[in-house]
């Protein structure tokens, strides 16, 4: 009698290896990935100042009429592209698993080419908090120096603007400060056992989100 093949849990390429275990699997909310990942409010501004621009501009012969006739095609376009942003926030939500184990981090991604990052702590320097007011967050993974992943390859799992220097990035994940306080716990009992600096956790409040330098020093 065979044995049956070894389970490959969710969002893993491959069974894990004996002894470790997964502590949090999450993806981005949709909300989350509609607003901040598609920036779907600069695009409903956008739309909203063409219509005005090119309704007020055709109200000018008096003629109402005229200034419907450009400022609603334009509003339907708008409600257009923000029904397909949505689609692409629901099928990055949908096709995403962040999975954290006890050793590493490990980002299934991609929607028609799906990818799996590995990211062991021994190849991490530390990680981010930058939390918003519904309780979501994004965790920016910093890499231990020449330890790089192309930014297109993460795109839109990166830290925005930093190209040069990517650093993948758990975004607008549930429940963010206990994924991050999780994470820490992690790093710290991987760097205890590798004889490593321990963790330290930084935060700074500002109006309408936080921001912190969670897990500044990783294993090493």
């Amino acid at each position: 009698m065979t044995k049956p093949e070894p389970f490959s849990p969710r969002g893993l390429p491959e069974p894990l290896p004996p002894g470790e275990r997964i502590l949090w699997q999450g993806a981005p909310t949709v909300a989350g990935a509609f607003s901040r990942i598609f920036h779907a409010r600069l695009v409903v501004a956008w739309f909203a100042l063409a219509a005005l621009v090119f309704g007020g501009l055709a109200a000018t012969d008096g003629s109402y009429a005229s200034a419907l006739a450009m400022a609603v095609p334009t509003l339907a376009i708008g409600a257009g592209a923000l029904a397909l942003l949505l689609l692409f926030a629901w099928l990055v939500h949908r096709t995403t698993v962040y999975t954290i184990t006890d050793r590493r981090v490990v980002m299934r991604v991609g929607i028609a080419l799906p990818i799996t990052l590995n990211l062991p702590y021994a190849m991490t320097e530390g990680a981010g908090l930058h939390s918003f007011s519904d309780g979501s967050g994004d965790l920016p993974v910093q890499m231990k120096a020449g330890e790089r992943v192309a930014y297109l390859h993460l795109w839109p799992h990166a830290r925005p603007w930093h190209v040069t220097q990517p650093e993948p990035m758990l975004r607008s994940i549930p429940e963010a400060e206990k994924v991050a306080a999780l994470l820490a716990r992690a790093l710290s009992a991987y760097a205890g056992q590798v004889d490593a600096a321990m963790p330290v956790i930084k935060t700074r409040q500002r109006a309408t989100d936080r921001q912190g330098a969670f897990v500044a020093a990783g294993a090493r």
